[in-house]
């Protein structure tokens, strides 16, 4: 299945969006566990959201690579 140019755009765009939050929840999951105090159940959830972005991500960027005719 080929994609439109305005299918591929959108999907570009919601992967940069993805890559962001990302990278944000990992720099205030680097900060929370430095914290001696750290609430651990926070600190799983915020690695579990990470995880389930990084899995978007790699979808994401598998259904922007083009189709090859066989």
């Amino acid at each position: 299945m080929s994609l439109s140019d305005a299918q591929r755009s959108e999907l570009k765009r919601h992967l940069v969006e993805l890559k962001l939050e990302h990278h944000d929840l990992d720099l205030s999951i680097q900060r929370l566990a430095a914290d001696p105090h750290v609430d651990e159940l926070a600190l799983k959830r915020m690695k579990k959201r990470k995880l389930h972005l990084k899995d978007s991500i790699a979808k994401l960027q598998s259904q922007l690579i083009p189709d090859l005719d066989a």
